[in-house]
């Protein structure tokens, strides 16, 4: 009994498997920083703050291999900050994020 306890405790995951957020960052005018989180198995999201005198507008650009790139378009006011996800339709292995920032 306790071996197959044992056997099937081994067969459990015991982390959380994660996958790597690649961020290419362009920002030209505007104080903005990120964080990147897997929020889901098929969901990628990026936090964006802006830490700046001016409001920014902001294009991210989300990328999970051969699907299509889901743009995103936000305006992020200044001293404040925005979240923004995106859905892919298959499990993440590798997710690609462009942005792009600008004052307004």
């Amino acid at each position: 009994m306790k071996k197959s306890c044992v056997a099937l405790l081994l067969c459990l995951p015991l982390t959380a498997m994660a996958y790597p957020i690649d961020v290419d960052k362009q920002v030209t005018g505007v104080k903005v920083d990120y964080t990147a989180y897997d929020t889901a198995y098929d969901i990628g999201s990026i936090s964006l703050n802006n830490y700046g005198e001016v409001a920014a507008s902001c294009k991210v650009t989300f990328r999970n291999g051969p699907e299509a790139p889901r743009v995103r378009r936000v305006n992020v006011p200044a001293k404040q900050s925005v979240d923004v996800t995106a859905k892919f339709n298959r499990q993440i292995i590798k997710l690609r994020i462009g942005l792009s920032c600008k004052p307004e």
